[in-house]
């Protein structure tokens, strides 16, 4: 599938290291998150692109494109791998997912507002593994509570630290 003209655009302009960009694993990610990240991206004028299976729809934005990949386990998640670069922020509950781009010195934030660092991705896989195993094991584990107005919160406070953070940096 085709690349949208933005989206090849704030990839040449990434790949030379010219912008840090925010990813987000947008299939997973929660509706009210992606809103969040609209009005920062466009606040910090900051690169956001979407990698999805599916097309999304999108605010008008020079900062704000998508990136659409052929269905299939972890395409998506490869794709943000292989594009994400040091100093990117990758938007994802996928803890594996995290590890990786942590691994490049990429940050990474779950939409709950949990940023996962080198000092906590570790555990984070070995609990994900072991609840892994239950499941396997036929025990109800049960999944996350509904997102809530305080995780809202706890997310977009963590993005502005995160900026802010950015911003000392420069």
């Amino acid at each position: 599938m085709p690349e949208s003209k933005s989206t090849r655009q704030c990839a040449a302009a990434h790949q030379w290291g010219e912008v840090m960009t925010i990813w987000v694993d947008a299939d997973a990610c929660p509706n009210v998150i992606k809103d969040i990240l609209y009005r920062a991206s466009e606040r910090m004028q900051m690169p956001l692109v979407l990698v999805a299976n599916q097309s999304l729809r999108v605010p008008p934005s020079r900062f704000i494109s998508t990136l659409r990949v052929p269905a299939g386990f972890d395409v998506a998640d490869n794709e943000i791998v292989r594009q994400c670069s040091a100093g990117d922020l990758v938007i994802t509950a996928d803890i594996p997912l995290a590890a990786e781009v942590i691994e490049k010195g990429a940050a990474a934030l779950n939409p709950r507002g949990e940023r996962y660092t080198e000092a906590t991705i570790r555990e984070r896989l070995m609990m994900r593994d072991f609840m892994d195993t239950l499941r396997a094991s036929g025990i109800q584990t049960g999944g996350p509570d509904s997102l809530s107005s305080r995780d809202r919160q706890h997310f977009a406070a963590e993005l502005d630290k995160w900026w802010l953070e950015v911003q000392r940096r420069k």
